[in-house]
């Protein structure tokens, strides 16, 4: 069932009340992460193009900011069920891109258990080695899994960016609370966490993706920020 119609409570006027962006040149790695070598994308990419026949597709599973922000090129799309992972804030925390040492951000990664509603990508052929090389680029480095996705066309071999559920980038599950009391204050070098968690929300109606509790904490986040700057959204 499609969700579309629903209107979520956190809007641009909520994401304009924020700072638009806060740098933060000291932080070159986020909590003493290190980046990988040039090895690492070369060897990952030729990894992940080995694994899949001569002849089958490459598919990407996708279920956070890739929904609304696609750093790759795709020849075929549909919707898709994981099961065995769910979507969570469990990657932080972020003092740099959409957060500072005073107030770090959450973002999105698959943790254990669960399901998961997304979307696959089919990767084309052509130029498919700077297409996979350019996306690992962009994600954490943490080696992407393969997964299998149901899809109303079939059962699809994806691999996705989960979060291997150890080290220091690991938040673990946290509180709903404690999520939109971080996520509505995180605001970094790229962005606010309130505008990532609005896109992701926005898209996910959109596909007709429902995800209970990521809408639960777009309603939290306007919320908090309502309650931070009384008064100051438009009437109506």
């Amino acid at each position: 069932m499609a969700y579309g119609h629903r209107k979520m409570r956190l809007t641009e006027a909520h994401l304009a009340l924020l700072p638009a962006r806060v740098d933060n040149p000291d932080a070159n790695q986020p909590d003493g992460e290190q980046a990988p070598p040039d090895s690492y994308y070369s060897a990952t990419t030729a990894a992940l193009i080995d694994a899949v026949p001569s002849q089958g597709e490459m598919w990407l599973f996708a279920f956070g900011s890739l929904l609304w922000n696609k750093r790759f090129t795709s020849d075929d799309e549909r919707p898709g069920m994981v099961r065995g992972w769910h979507r969570d804030f469990c990657l932080g925390p972020d003092t740099r891109f959409r957060g500072n040492p005073e107030a770090p951000g959450y973002t999105l990664s698959l943790d254990r258990g669960g399901q998961c509603k997304g979307m696959v990508y089919r990767l084309p052929r052509e130029g498919l080695a700077a297409n996979i090389e350019g996306l690992l680029r962009k994600e954490p480095p943490f080696p992407p899994r393969w997964l299998t996705v149901a899809t109303p066309a079939g059962v699809v071999r994806a691999f996705a960016f989960t979060h291997p559920g150890k080290g220091s980038a690991y938040a673990g599950h946290l509180a709903d609370e404690v999520v939109a009391d971080a996520l509505s204050r995180a605001v970094g070098r790229i962005g606010t966490m309130a505008e990532y968690v609005y896109l992701t929300v926005l898209h996910l109606e959109r596909l007709g993706l429902c995800d209970d509790r990521m809408w639960r904490m777009q309603e939290m986040i306007a919320d908090r920020i309502e309650r931070a700057f009384p008064g100051k959204l438009p009437a109506g």
